[in-house]
């Protein structure tokens, strides 16, 4: 059974180099909105995956937005679930095992990969990507299906990235999604993880 431990999310280390700003912004406000005895138990129901790496520091896998959200709320402590202790491991390797089990993507907002040292040190240094932050909200509106495939808003987001063009996403951003819905559910998706037609 994973281990669920409480971690300051300042401490944290990001597997990624974007989150979706709009997606954050909206976890802030569901934070904020909880009185602090509502906010703990709201974190507890909402465990952060995590992998032990090199000096016994958190990485974590998956929620980047929910931890960068708690941060700015100035939230002490939210809840990791242990995935795996790679503590042991040399950076090199640990990255590498990271690769391995698809617990890393070190794609920026243009979908351009990089080095894992250039991955940011900490969660206030992930920067934006409006793409992430449209995938996330067409899979809300129903335009594809959630899916435990590994970092599969980030594939959608580079679909969109392709196919809607920047200045739309970043000035009407709610008639980005409108646009972007048959996009998703049209024969052009269908190789992404979540497809469900028209």
């Amino acid at each position: 059974m994973a281990k669920i431990v409480p971690i300051a999310p300042g401490t944290l280390g990001p597997t990624q180099i974007t989150v979706g700003m709009i997606e954050v912004a909206d976890k802030k406000k569901e934070l904020t909105a909880l009185k602090a005895p509502d906010q703990v138990s709201f974190l507890q129901a909402h465990v952060i995956p995590a992998v032990l790496g090199p000096n016994k520091r958190h990485f974590l896998t998956d929620h980047h937005h929910l931890g960068r959200a708690a941060l700015e709320c100035g939230i002490a402590v939210v809840f990791c679930e242990v995935q795996d202790d790679l503590s042991s491991l040399a950076i090199g390797p640990f990255w590498d095992k990271m690769e391995e089990n698809a617990w890393v993507h070190p794609l920026d907002e243009h979908g351009t990969r990089h080095v894992y040292s250039k991955l940011p040190d900490h969660l206030e240094q992930l920067v934006d990507d409006v793409y992430r932050s449209l995938s996330g909200y067409v899979r809300n509106a129903g335009g594809y299906d959630k899916t435990f495939e590994a970092f599969s808003e980030f594939i959608w987001a580079d679909f969109f990235r392709r196919n809607v063009a920047v200045e739309l996403v970043t000035t009407d951003f709610a008639r980005a999604v409108q646009a972007a819905i048959p996009l998703a559910r049209s024969l052009r998706a269908k190789r992404l993880p979540g497809f469900k037609g028209s």
